[in-house]
């Protein structure tokens, strides 16, 4: 048995709560590594003071920019490739992988041109104030011209996934991920960079993880093989990555512009709001990734059983990965709610005001991510099957649809504590927004068993 039968008997025949747990675990670790490293580098720039954490709120909105275009880029292809290796079709896999590295190449070339060219302009747009703007400006260009890397890493962190192999993206993901932490008070205190070197030392470790997976799936261990001769010529392939990964554009596009409206909004109260709001990005970013770790382990196993036909093992999928996942959002909540004080406080130690909104800030946060698994899992869902529609609607609502009314509405009668508590109400209100979808997805498989019967 060659090792692509190898694995396809693997994901279509390995109980559904192994093979989940096998794939998601590495995934947490890989995300739980590069949230502790953005989180180690707003803990070690906030030594810096105020204006300089507040900088690295916001940027984060641009670096989430990046992220959104590697994420549509490698969660489309990704998906896409999932459901042709279910299908057996191996060409068209390495044609549909060796197309996503080269447009997340060119989207990255594009991104670093526009934003260098305007950089001041750019940094005032993502909410910086006259005292935030030399930190900002400093952190974002050089993480700018690392772009092209950012979006690629994404990809190849996909590609490997999508084909069941978690387990290589997470050492070449964990691995930079570390090297940050340490390379942080290397190249800010010891080299005297200041925010500079964490913006340096980040994009020497997103280099090392890109390099590490880049040799990874050239390896014997990978079923996709990517080269220049495999880029399709077919614009059919494009507009299928695209609109496959469009959900995750949403996701995270809209992710960044309501963290650039709550920059703006936050910066009214000054520095300490801005600064408070960048913290607790960071750490729910940590929270989350738990619950997001697990629910891209799951997306390659319900995407490679959906291109296989079997349907039993796609509906055990989204029961196994929802029930898994709110216990995993109740517990981090109720810790994360319980501790809040604590952890605010590592990040100043001085600035009452700041710990003070940070605290009420990181508690709605807490409550929010209880409602999350449902819309999360709904959303991963119909991407993975190809359901672009349906699963645009989903990303469009937390940070978007829901979002910005209520950051309109509830600052304008409750002051500061309405931008506290906005983020919590987008959560629940996108949580009930959600059910109707789910109970459309096991109808909508149901006759696709029906169908497939006969």
């Amino acid at each position: 048995m060659d090792l692509a039968q190898k694995q396809y008997v693997k994901m279509t025949q390995t109980p559904i709560p192994k093979l989940i747990s096998t794939l998601a675990i590495p995934t947490i670790i890989s995300m739980l590594v590069t949230s502790i490293y953005n989180t180690a580098d707003t803990y070690f720039v906030s030594q810096l003071g105020t204006s300089a954490t507040g900088a690295v709120g916001v940027v984060y909105p641009l670096m989430a920019i990046i992220q959104a275009i590697g994420f549509m880029i490698g969660m489309g292809s990704g998906a896409v490739c999932s459901r042709l290796l279910g299908k057996q079709d191996y060409e068209h896999a390495n044609s549909i992988a060796s197309t996503a590295l080269f447009m997340a190449i060119v989207a990255g070339l594009l991104l670093t041109i526009a934003g260098v060219s305007n950089i001041d302009g750019l940094m005032r747009l993502l909410g910086a104030t006259e005292t935030i703007l030399p930190y900002a400006r400093d952190y974002a260009s050089i993480i700018l011209f690392n772009a092209a890397i950012a979006c690629s890493s994404f990809v190849l962190n996909n590609q490997l996934r999508a084909q069941g192999k978690a387990t290589l993206s997470m050492i070449g993901i964990a691995f930079g991920g570390i090297l940050n932490i340490f390379l942080d008070p290397l190249f800010i205190f010891t080299f005297n960079l200041g925010i500079s070197g964490a913006a340096y030392a980040t994009i020497l470790s997103q280099i090392i993880s890109f390099s590490i997976m880049f040799v990874m799936i050239y390896s014997k261990q990978s079923q996709i093989h990517m080269s220049i001769k495999s880029i399709s010529k077919n614009i059919k392939d494009y507009t299928t990555i695209i609109v496959t990964g469009f959900p995750s554009l949403c996701r995270q596009g809209l992710g960044s512009l309501a963290s650039i409206t709550m920059n703006a909004t936050a910066a009214l109260f000054g520095d300490a709001a801005v600064a408070a709001i960048s913290v607790n990005n960071r750490i729910f970013q940590l929270l989350f990734s738990v619950l997001l770790g697990f629910g891209q382990g799951y997306q390659p196993v319900v995407g490679f059983n959906y291109g296989a036909k079997r349907y039993d093992r796609v509906k055990e999928s989204f029961k196994f990965t929802f029930i898994t996942s709110l216990v995993i959002s109740i517990t981090v909540g109720i810790t994360g709610f319980i501790f809040a004080p604590t952890v605010i406080s590592w990040f100043s130690e001085t600035d009452q005001l700041m710990i003070q909104i940070g605290i009420t800030t990181m508690r709605f946060q807490c409550i929010a991510i209880m409602f999350q698994p449902v819309s999360t899992i709904a959303n991963m869902t119909f991407q993975s099957i190809g359901k672009s529609l349906p699963a645009t609607i989903l990303s469009c609502c937390r940070q978007g649809i829901f979002f910005f009314p209520l950051i309109y509405l509830l600052p304008k009668h409750f002051d500061l504590l309405g931008i506290e508590m906005t983020q919590a109400g987008a959560d629940l209100c996108t949580c009930l927004f959600c059910i109707p979808f789910i109970i459309y997805f096991f109808r909508f498989i149901k006759k696709e068993e029906l169908q497939d019967s006969h």
